[in-house]
């Protein structure tokens, strides 16, 4: 269960925090990957606010490239938006979405931090260790962590800018939930195809685009949702990509 109040989160936190599990290593060099991306609806000044609209969407694509499923969940923001904090106002959403594929993943990635945290388990972390999966988080930049390409809080390296493609702004990759930094960000690399942000991501955030024209979401907590889709994606969506690729993975920029 997803904490309801900040104090409670900020204990799970340090608890996961706390916890060494065994390390994932990838069974074959094609891992079946998930994404996911949350949004809420316009028009909220600030921070947004408890209960407002939300939507999260989930991908699944193997290693061959093939899309085996685009899904989508309605639901409310837990809270509104503070850094370190994240879970509150998004937890439950993703969760949904990615218990909403048609079949699980071998790791997940999502577009929030891991050990770059104020009690050093973002919600990418948090959320592997609800899923009890691997997982791995993707932002544009640091929530605390400072340095140039390895990124440090106090003497512990904690995440990795990764260029992923040449001229694009380099990537920040958290590793979470049962990863270790250089797994994450092999991991990255081979899920980005040429692209800057890996396949699941842009595949998540495609309802999210669909949605925004239709209702106008808030691309600043991630995709919004339309009916569940499965089988490969549609033609559509790759005309979308070199676009998609360049927006800011979110607002606010920092994502714990």
């Amino acid at each position: 269960m997803w904490p309801t109040a900040a104090e409670e989160l900020e204990r799970v936190q340090a608890e996961l925090a706390a916890r060494r599990p065994t390390p994932w290593r990838p069974a074959g060099p094609r891992p079946a990957i998930a994404g996911c991306f949350a949004c809420f609806a316009r028009g909220q000044a600030g921070r947004g606010r408890a209960g407002e609209p939300g939507w999260a969407g989930a991908a699944l694509v193997l290693g061959d490239r093939r899309v085996v499923a685009t899904v989508a969940v309605t639901g409310i923001a837990g809270a509104p938006y503070e850094p370190g904090l994240l879970a509150l106002r998004e937890g439950p959403l993703l969760e949904a979405a990615l218990r909403a594929l048609p079949r699980r993943p071998d790791v997940v990635i999502a577009n929030a931090t891991g050990r770059d945290h104020p009690r050093g388990a973002g919600l990418a972390l948090h959320l592997g260790a609800e899923l009890d999966l691997p997982s791995v988080g993707v932002t544009d930049r640091p929530l605390l962590a400072t340095g140039a390409e390895s990124l440090f809080i106090e003497d512990t390296e904690v995440a990795r800018r990764a260029r992923t493609r040449p001229g694009a702004r380099a990537l920040v990759v958290h590793p979470g939930w049962r990863t270790e930094l250089d797994t994450a960000v092999a991991l990255v690399l081979a899920a980005c195809r040429g692209r800057r942000t890996p396949e699941a991501l842009r595949r998540a955030r495609r309802p999210a685009d669909d949605r925004d024209r239709s209702v106008g979401a808030d691309r600043g907590g991630g995709p919004a949702g339309l009916a569940p889709r499965a089988g490969a994606a549609d033609a559509a969506a790759e005309a979308d990509e070199a676009a998609g690729d360049e927006r800011r993975l979110a607002r606010p920029p920092r994502r714990g």
